[in-house]
Parts: C-alpha cells; structure tokens; sequence
C-alpha cells in the first residue's frame, strides 16, 4: 500500500542517516581532540579513572621538585662534610709534625688554629636556600618523596627523613676533667695523651683522672687506647651522685675491658676517679682522652686541640682521630640519603611516564583506526542522504494515478 502520509522508505533512510553522521561527528571528534574518551559522556567510567591518574601525575611532578630541592641540600651538606674531614686531615698532618721536639710548636699551633677557623667558615656557609644540616640547628628534615594511593583511594604522603649532623665548634666549656693525669699539667686540662711501652719495661704503666668538675647531663668523656675508643656519656643519676668522678672511672674501666684491649685496667678506689692501665702487649701505645662538654657542637672538641707545648701536641693527636671519624661518618650519612633521594627521583620519573603511558591506553584515540572509519563513514553519508533522496521522491510516482 502506497501512502502519501507516511513514508516508510524515507523514514529509514533518514535514521540511517542520523547514525552515520552522529558515527562521523564521534570520529571527527576524535581526529580533533586525539581522544577516544574526551569527557564524561563519552564514557564515564574510563573518563573517571584518567582524571585521577592525571592528578596524580601532577602531584609526582610537584614531588620531583621536591627531590631536587632535597638532593641539592643533601648535596651541599654532603660536600660540606667532605671539606671538613679533608680539613681535620691537614690538621692531623700538623698535630703530627708537633710531636717532634726540634719544631716550632708555636707556628705549627698557629696553623691549626686557621684550620679551626676554615671549619667554622665551612659549616656557617654550608646551607641551601636557608636550610643548614651541619650547623646543629636542624635535628631532621623530611624531604616528600612519594604520594601513595590505597585500593579504596586514600591517599598518603610518604618521606625521606634527612638527619642532620652537628659538626659545629660552638658551646664547649673547659672543665679540667683530667686534672692529675699523665700527660696534663698541673692546672688541669680537658685532652691528655701519653705512651705506653710494652714487655713490663719502665713506661708501660699510665694513670688516668678522672676530677670531680661541675657535671651536666650529657657531658661526654672519651678514652682511646690503641686502635680502641670508648666512652661515657653522663646521666641525670650521675650528676644526683656525690661521686660522679668514680661512676665515670669505672664505666669507662668496664667498656675498655669489654673490648678485650691488650691491657690491665685498675680502679683504685682509695683514689677518686683514678684508672691505672698496664700496656700487657710488647708494642707501645698510645693513650689518649677527651672531654666533651653537653651541648657543644660535634666538633666541639677542637677548642681543646693546643699544640703548643707537648703534653698538647701528644692529647691532640688522640682528638683530632675522633673529630675526624665524626666528619667522616657525617659524609657517609648524608652520601648515603643522597643516593637514597636520586633513586627515589629516577624512579618517580620513570612512574610519571607509567602513569601518563596508562592514561593514553585507555583515552587517546587510535588514529589509523579513526582515519580508516571517517573514510567509510563519509561514503555511508553520501549513500545514505542520496537513499533518503530517493525515498522522498517516491510519493511523486502517485501523481500518475490521478491523470
């Protein structure tokens, strides 16, 4: 049955030719845009997941500036150490000059003291953008170095801690903590140092000191014997003590003894704060020892190093060995967080990439596919409006009927 009302033909091929051109306008689309899914209506779904990884690789883009901003501080607190540790070196070579007795102490102690003052000019320039590592004013400062993001979507930030070292020379108070030891003149010092021969001859027995100063927490007495170093920090109880002089003596007694150094550590109690060492071995040794006093800076020690006369020059030689393993562990920590902060950099670089590679998989457009499909859909729209041409037309052929 033809009708002049309804035409069935016509109404297909202009359905036909809706679909065509919406399939052609989502291609060009895409062509334009270089999407696939660009925006919601697209489909949601997808288009929700790009969206958060592309705010999260905004925020690794913040995190890699942070990196840099942290491996640069690193850098130059790393670098810092190094200068100091080279710097107590040539102060080692002068100590060591000084033990001689044909030299002039006095020009030699000169030298050291211009070392000193190189260390101080180190550690007070050694910052980066106003943030110091060195100096002790900074106990520890976080560096952000990832952003992580749970199955349910919570995201936390994560750090990395850098430490800082107290290489400073500031706060040292002079005690005389070793008052009466070998080695130390009669007003009392806070460094002495002495030999020891060995095989029982008549320089193989030492005595150490320990007086009765105005203790706080926290000060530090130091031993080296030989190659071993030991210590004793002191306590709130100690300083309650009446006699901090024996604790101190004892303690450091029983972690000499611990080391299971080739010597005899007698305590004479009748003596306050008086250690006896016997050299047991054939070789000589060297005894030295060093205060330091709560508070001071890591290098606080070097306001005790005088080598102008010998019992100086000979104590001196035992500190600046400690000083110098304390720059030195100083360097290791910060080369070692460096390292830690350059792999975190390298690696959130390469995730940044990740991220934006898994975004474009699931987004961007397949441009040879879309080209290829614009080709079809143009001839499609081409049949479909000559159809819909032709199908609008054949009413025409009803007119013949009424001639």
């Amino acid at each position: 049955m033809s009708s002049i009302l309804t035409n069935n033909s016509a109404m297909v091929a202009l359905q036909t030719l809706k679909s065509v051109n919406g399939n052609l306008a989502k291609t060009q689309s895409e062509i334009s845009t270089g999407k696939s899914v660009a925006s919601a209506k697209d489909n949601s779904a997808v288009w929700a997941i790009s969206k958060v990884m592309e705010s999260d690789v905004k925020g690794f883009k913040a995190i890699s500036d942070s990196l840099a901003l942290g491996e640069s501080t690193v850098a130059v607190a790393r670098q810092a150490s190094e200068t100091i540790s080279d710097l107590l070196t040539d102060m080692k070579g002068k100590i060591i000059a000084a033990q001689e007795d044909n030299v002039d102490r006095g020009k030699i102690n000169d030298d050291v003291t211009a070392l000193k003052e190189q260390i101080d000019s180190v550690v007070s320039a050694a910052q980066f953008n106003g943030l110091n590592l060195v100096d002790g004013s900074t106990a520890s400062s976080d560096v952000l170095a990832s952003l992580d993001r749970d199955a349910a979507g919570n995201v936390t930030s994560s750090f990395i801690t850098v430490a800082g070292q107290d290489l400073s020379t500031g706060g040292y108070t002079a005690k005389a903590v070793f008052t009466g030891s070998d080695g130390v003149a009669a007003d009392g010092a806070d460094a002495f140092g002495f030999s020891l021969d060995g095989n029982e001859g008549s320089d193989d027995l030492g005595t150490i000191v320990i007086t009765d100063p105005t203790y706080e927490a926290g000060d530090r007495i130091s031993l080296r014997v030989g190659e071993t170093e030991v210590s004793y920090t002191v306590t709130d109880d100690d300083v309650a003590s009446s006699t901090p002089e024996d604790i101190i003596a004892v303690n450091l007694k029983n972690a000499i003894e611990a080391t299971g150094a080739n010597v005899t550590v007698d305590y004479d109690s009748a003596n306050a704060g008086q250690l006896e060492i016997t050299n047991d071995g054939a070789d000589s040794i060297q005894v030295t020892g060093q205060f330091t006093n709560a508070g001071s800076g890591g290098l606080g020690a070097l306001a005790a190093i005088d080598v102008s006369d010998e019992a100086g020059a000979t104590a001196a030689l035992g500190t600046v060995e400690t000083l110098i393993g304390t720059a030195i562990d100083a360097a290791a920590a910060f080369g070692s967080v460096e390292g830690r902060i350059s792999t975190q950099s390298e690696f959130v670089s390469s995730l940044t990439d990740a991220l934006k590679t898994g975004i474009g998989s699931i987004v961007d457009a397949e441009m040879e596919e879309s080209s290829a499909r614009l080709q079809a859909l143009q001839v499609q729209q081409q049949l479909a409006t000559q159809s819909l041409s032709i199908a609008n037309q054949a009413p025409q052929s009803l007119l013949a009927l009424f001639r």
